[in-house]
């Protein structure tokens, strides 16, 4: 099984930038979710970026490190922690870590907000939307690990219908914090249910 992951250009760029600008004018909140695989190039962000700015759409992003630069802008960007201490080129364990490494991210690339996925430890969340800027850390909720495929896409997954949902970023992080411990409590790739999170909320 081999796949071609070269970066999308010509017509099939043109078709996505118009599929962007069309959609976006429809959406709460556009969510990029970064594989590497050819379909986020600098000509896909700049559609992301320029249609969500002219319908004021927040944008949210799972990012990879090699684009980094790439997401310069956005509302939000939520690396994990091995992601984080690549990106800022230091070590992160501690909460004290945490909050420098995500100011750090958000002065390189100049967005609103991120959060840090730190596994077992929860999230740390910099809110810079709110005045003042709320940092701090947001403790795991799982109660038993079972598989942690799809977790990252849990909480970006949640973090965007908040938003849309009008949610603040605390809000939302509250959510997908609950969101993720009832996803890694399954085994494989799970989507987590309304009915779950109501139960677990309740």
């Amino acid at each position: 099984d081999f796949e071609a992951d070269i970066d999308v250009a010509g017509s099939v760029a043109q078709q996505l930038a118009r599929a962007i600008a069309e959609r976006s004018a429809r959406a709460h909140a556009i969510l990029v979710s970064d594989y590497l695989k050819g379909t986020i190039t600098a000509e896909i962000m700049a559609a992301v970026t320029t249609s969500a700015g002219a319908q004021n759409v927040p944008v949210l992003v799972d990012p990879k490190i090699p684009h980094l630069d790439l997401y310069r802008g956005v509302t939000l960007v939520t690396p994990n922690q091995l992601e984080a201490e690549t990106a800022t080129h230091a070590r992160v364990r501690t909460d004290d870590e945490a909050r420098e490494a995500a100011r750090r991210l958000r002065d390189r690339l100049q967005c609103a907000s991120v959060v840090i996925t730190r596994g077992e430890q929860g999230m740390w969340v910099l809110d810079g939307t709110s005045t003042p800027p709320v940092e701090a850390n947001f403790a795991s909720t799982a109660i038993e690990v079972a598989d942690v495929t799809g977790a990252g896409d849990t909480v970006i997954g949640t973090l965007a219908l908040a938003t849309a949902a009008q949610a603040s970023l605390v809000e939302a992080a509250q959510i997908a914090t609950v969101a993720a411990g009832i996803a890694v409590s399954h085994f494989g790739a799970v989507a987590v249910t309304q009915a779950e999170l109501r139960d677990a909320f309740a």
